[in-house]
């Protein structure tokens, strides 16, 4: 465990900028290595990102769209728009676009038939159907291209700036984007949310029209503890998934791409989060109130402030590689004086080797005001001297 009393914290600041060293070694390579060509992984309740492999790289979304369909969905129902037994009529456009004439993933929904909220969820989140995306798009948005375009909407709203959809299937269409960053995140709020809605996730089967398919996910089969999400493949971006872990009340969530086949997707998803879940233990770095570090003040009563978080400061570190955590607090400053206590000021960050696995705000923990003349005239001169170097 790091801690004041534990090991050492040398604080020093530098040009507006303070660094907080809780190692001694600078940031190194990954701690683990996969064959994804982008993938993401995060630790559900204090945030961390336990991994990171370019994390913003655009890719097509394929299949794994079909998350965003289930957010505005599940969003709908929880926001009592929607009830999980209204009831949408499969169109002719929805039933050959998605349906069994389509040779895609489907739910087999009969043309014209009413089916109920519900079960279209669940289809979508068993089965992948292109026809339960399609019918539901239409029943909530009257076009699957209005749907889209509210698709979009609402990705700003929960904080995906760069998710961008063209349709509620995932099927190819030019301008569809995301990447796996903002696909972990999306399915971390899918799990914190909504969670009975989430349970479809990880039903092992589902029957409709009198037919029976197994879960798409190879995760559920592994028995590992593995509760959703999807699997998705591109040609320009090869086989993705978005896969959930939760054993023992943990849980850790990863988005992969761009990998070669199914198996290799199975497998390298398999790997990434059982390491996720084994080699990291949860970490209270500061406890709640504790001074974290200190930023220059130009022109106050005092040279400094005291910075502290809105509570206790808990991540997950490595078990082993403890060499390779970092941490620096970053602030525009010096900061001109009056500081009122509370004031947002900055943030910590910690690295895990080259991955900046956690950013936390931080705030003035007292109020500095304005200091004598001789005191503003000394900070001034500094300032000169030194302003130009930031």
């Amino acid at each position: 465990m790091i801690s004041k009393s534990r090991t050492p914290l040398a604080l020093a600041s530098l040009f507006g900028i303070a660094l907080l060293v809780l190692s001694a070694m600078p940031a190194a390579a990954q701690l683990f290595e996969t064959k994804a060509a982008a993938a993401f992984m995060i630790d559900a309740e204090t945030g961390t990102v336990l991994f990171s492999k370019q994390p913003d790289k655009p890719i097509q979304p394929a299949s794994l769209a079909k998350l965003m369909t289930l957010e505005m969905a599940f969003n709908a129902v929880k926001g009592g728009r929607l009830t999980i037994n209204d009831t949408f009529v499969v169109s002719e456009n929805a039933w050959r676009k998605g349906g069994a004439p389509s040779g895609t993933s489907t739910m087999f929904a009969a043309l014209k038939s009413a089916i109920r909220i519900e079960d279209l969820m669940k289809g979508i989140a068993v089965q992948a159907a292109n026809d339960g995306c399609i019918i539901l798009a239409e029943g909530f948005a009257g076009s699957e291209e209005n749907f889209a375009l509210q698709m979009n909407e609402h990705a700003r709203q929960i904080g995906l700036p760069i998710s961008t959809f063209v349709n509620a299937t995932g099927l190819p269409a030019g301008g569809q984007k995301t990447t796996v960053r903002e696909l972990t995140q999306l399915a971390l709020r899918l799990s914190r949310e909504y969670p009975d809605l989430y349970a479809y996730f990880g039903l092992k089967d589902f029957t409709w029209n009198k037919i029976t398919q197994r879960n798409r996910n190879p995760l559920l089969a592994m028995d590992i503890g593995a509760d959703g999400l999807a699997v998705g493949a591109s040609e320009q971006d090869g086989f993705g998934i978005v896969g959930s872990l939760n054993q023992g009340g943990r849980r850790v969530v990863a988005t992969m791409s761009g990998l070669a086949s199914d198996r290799e997707r199975a497998e390298e998803a398999r790997k990434l989060l059982e390491w996720g879940l084994r080699s990291f233990e949860k970490t209270e770095v500061f406890a709640k109130d504790e001074t974290v570090g200190e930023a220059q003040v130009f022109g106050g009563a005092k040279s400094g402030v005291a910075l502290k978080a809105k509570g206790p400061i808990d991540l997950l570190l490595p078990i082993a590689g403890r060499d390779k955590v970092t941490a620096r607090i970053v602030y525009n400053g010096p900061l001109p004086a009056p500081v009122e206590a509370g004031q947002p000021v900055g943030a910590l960050r910690i690295w895990i080797g080259d991955t900046l696995s956690q950013e936390t705000p931080l705030f003035a923990a007292e109020t500095v005001e304005v200091g004598s003349m001789p005191r503003r005239a000394i900070d001034a001169v500094k300032e000169i001297a030194v302003g130009w170097l930031r």
